[in-house]
């Protein structure tokens, strides 16, 4: 394995380096930055031409230039990491420290919900192939394919800013739009569930009458002018989920997974109010931190406590239950700043920003206020990204399943007398993810890369504003700072594809040559 991985490395490498030389000879023969200075007629402009071709070396043949700048990121290994100057003159490794943050706080949470879901819908999709579900997300993957992420923000931007800041000055729905959405819920949950025309229609009904109320009742209690959770609702919600990802981890048979998922979220409902307390007395990354760690021990020694065999899949249950609980108390917390947040002079009234990493009016010191700051601004850009990417994982994840279901395996797996439940999770998802494993690596490690278009119509700085400003000003050190990031980041992803390749897959095993 590791002459494999040492092997593997040399080439990648190599093929880093190679790239790297091309890219910069290329940019570097095609550009001139000093075009501007040499036409200009600002009789300061020669003296400033002169120190720009001193500064970027200008005078140096690009192949001798790149190894000069190839030197200074090789400094890495002697404590001289250098990625050279921007034509400004400053260092590039400065504008990449300041970009990546932000970059990672733009893309990583809509890359792994897409993943999350796009696999999910993708591969229900396929169980349910030719139902009306099947159809459903085939038309709805298409169009998100096919419809560009520019005109998505724009509309994101006009609905769910600019006509929901208006509709947040009452918070009242008007009664077309409670009817749309129970006709939107009535098909979407007749689709999923499926079965014959009576049972779609009640299913219709039923799905419609409960969407209806529920609307209504948030709109006469102006609950999104004053929005909670509550301890009800964290119970409800935590009791669903307990049941959800026990069906999926272990089966509903599996009585030790879900007591103790159900008691967990129980667990949670006792220490509300202590952890409301907790979470204003002590609000800080460290104490969440800390609630984290304490969580998944309760939710260990709970899994423990009910399984005397097979302890593995329980303790997995009951922490994903717990972490989800510990979700909805962050989720709640946050809800309850809304309506200080909402009235404060910085905000006035205009909760969803369209444009923008946070607001700089906000006073400093209130980490809950930053908190709800920094997640309105994501939540436009993010939904964005998640439409566009999920539609890819959709149609992927389905015709991956669809040629899974077909193998001779499976039929001997349902021959065998297993529950559909245990022939789907356990034989064909695992030899499902073996080809997703591939492309979910590589956009995970894309998420360095940045989101050019996103970033640009949202107003973010982030990796991908930096990569089209190399570009726009002919900044070669800028650019090269930039690729080489994006490019080794993708090259270790790679890597990481194929070494989860032979942990998914038992057959596959990774041996030096003979």
């Amino acid at each position: 394995m590791l002459a494999y991985i040492g092997r593997r490395l040399g080439a990648l490498i190599v093929i880093l380096f190679g790239s790297s030389f091309l890219l910069y000879n290329l940019d570097a023969y095609s550009s001139d930055p000093t075009e501007g200075l040499r036409t200009s007629t600002d009789p300061r402009a020669h003296q400033q031409l002169l120190s720009l071709i001193r500064t970027l070396h200008l005078d140096v043949p690009p192949p001798a230039r790149y190894f000069m700048w190839l030197k200074g990121v090789l400094g890495v290994f002697t404590g001289h990491f250098t990625l050279g100057l921007t034509r400004d003159q400053n260092q590039v490794s400065t504008y990449i420290t300041h970009a990546i943050p932000v970059t990672i706080r733009l893309v990583t949470l809509a890359t792994v919900v897409a993943i999350l879901f796009g696999i999910g819908l993708g591969i229900i999709s396929a169980l349910r192939q030719y139902s009306r579900f099947d159809y459903a997300m085939t038309f709805f993957a298409f169009l998100m394919y096919s419809l560009p992420i520019f005109w998505v923000a724009v509309l994101l931007k006009a609905y769910l800013a600019i006509s929901f800041n208006n509709f947040l000055v009452n918070g009242t729905i008007a009664p077309l739009w409670i009817v749309s959405a129970a006709i939107v819920s009535g098909v979407f949950w007749s689709a999923l569930i499926s079965g014959t025309r009576q049972k779609v229609m009640m299913i219709f009904a039923i799905a419609g009458s409960a969407t209806t109320v529920f609307l209504t009742l948030l709109s006469l209690t102006k609950w999104f002018t004053h929005p909670g959770l509550g301890p009800i609702m964290m119970v409800a919600l935590g009791l669903g989920f307990a049941f959800g990802i026990t069906y999926l981890s272990t089966g509903l048979e599996n009585k030790a997974a879900l007591r103790s998922s159900v008691t967990v979220v129980l667990i949670g409902l006792v220490l509300y109010f202590p952890v409301e307390y907790l979470l204003t007395k002590f609000s800080n990354l460290l104490a969440i931190f800390v609630m984290l760690l304490v969580t998944v021990a309760i939710a260990t020694a709970v899994g423990s406590g009910f399984a005397k065999i097979d302890r593995r899949p329980v303790i997995r249950t009951s922490i994903f239950a717990s972490l989800f609980v510990g979700f909805l108390f962050i989720i709640d917390k946050l809800m309850k700043t809304w309506v200080p947040y909402v009235n404060s002079d910085a905000i006035h009234q205009r909760p969803i920003p369209t444009i923008g990493q946070a607001n700089d009016l906000l006073p400093e010191g209130n980490f809950w206020f930053s908190f709800l700051d920094i997640v309105l601004h994501l939540a436009l850009p993010t939904i964005a990204l998640i439409l566009i990417s999920m539609a890819g994982y959709i149609r992927y994840s389905r015709g991956t399943m669809l040629e899974v279901l077909n193998q001779d395996y499976i039929r001997t797996a349902r021959a065998k007398g297993l529950s559909e439940r245990t022939v789907v999770m356990r034989h064909a998802f695992r030899n499902t993810l073996i080809p997703i494993t591939t492309i979910v690596v590589v956009d995970i490690a894309g998420i360095i890369g940045g989101a050019i278009i996103t970033e640009r119509v949202f107003g973010w700085r982030g990796m991908g504003t930096l990569f089209n400003t190399a570009i726009n000003s002919y900044d070669l050190n800028l650019l090269m700072g930039v690729s080489l990031i994006t490019s080794t980041m993708i090259i270790l992803a790679n890597l990481a594809a194929d070494l989860a390749y032979s942990a998914l897959d038992p057959r596959i095993r990774v041996v030096g040559k003979k």
